[in-house]
C-alpha cells in the first residue's frame, strides 16, 4: 500500500462519482486504475484479431459443452 497526495479536479471527481456511485476518493481513485488496467487488456486481446486461426465445426463444438 502507498500513500500520496495528489491534487484532483473537483468538478471531474463529483461529476465520476455521481456517475459510479462510489463516496470516497480512495475507493474511486482504486477503481479508474483498475479500470484503466481492464481497458489495456481488452484492448491487447482485439489486438489478437485475425492473428488466430480456428478450424473446426463450431456446432460440433458447442454441442459437447451442454
Amino acid at each position: 500500500m502507498r500513500r500520496t497526495n495528489v491534487v484532483l479536479d473537483d468538478d471531474l471527481v463529483a461529476k465520476c462519482q455521481k456517475e459510479t456511485g462510489i463516496r470516497t476518493l480512495r475507493t474511486l481513485i482504486d477503481h479508474a486504475l483498475h479500470e484503466l488496467l481492464r481497458h489495456k487488456r481488452q484492448k491487447k486481446v482485439l489486438e489478437l484479431k485475425g492473428a488466430v486461426r480456428w478450424e473446426g465445426d463450431l456446432e460440433e463444438w458447442r454441442k459437447g459443452r451442454a
